[in-house]
């Protein structure tokens, strides 16, 4: 996936489960999920891809450790099971809300 069709994919969005305007991510990675309640959508199979057609909402399950990546917020689809870690936001326009992050279970 090229710098163009990247760029064109961080883009802000409405939160599907608080409804809150997300700004996009300023960082150099994508925006996934939302930084005040940290629910996500359905829309990748592998991350970045949006090649998923389940597009439903994904609750933020727990928290895991990557190397490289660090904190990781797990998210598990309503409605297929489908879980997926995604990268924290710490810096930019809306970091993610560390004490929402910090209340979520280690798995």
């Amino acid at each position: 996936m090229g710098a163009r069709s990247r760029q064109a994919e961080n883009t802000g969005f409405a939160c599907v489960h608080c409804t809150a305007p997300v700004p996009a991510n300023t960082d150099g990675h994508y925006r996934n999920h939302c930084p005040f309640c940290l629910w996500s959508l359905h829309v990748d199979e592998l991350p970045g891809d949006r090649a998923s057609e389940c597009r439903q909402p994904m609750e933020p399950i727990g928290l895991v450790e990557k190397s490289g990546k660090g904190w990781q917020v797990v998210h598990r689809c309503t409605a297929c099971g489908h879980r997926q870690p995604n990268r924290l936001v710490r810096d930019g326009e809306s970091p993610d809300d560390l004490d929402l992050v910090l209340g979520l279970p280690w798995l």
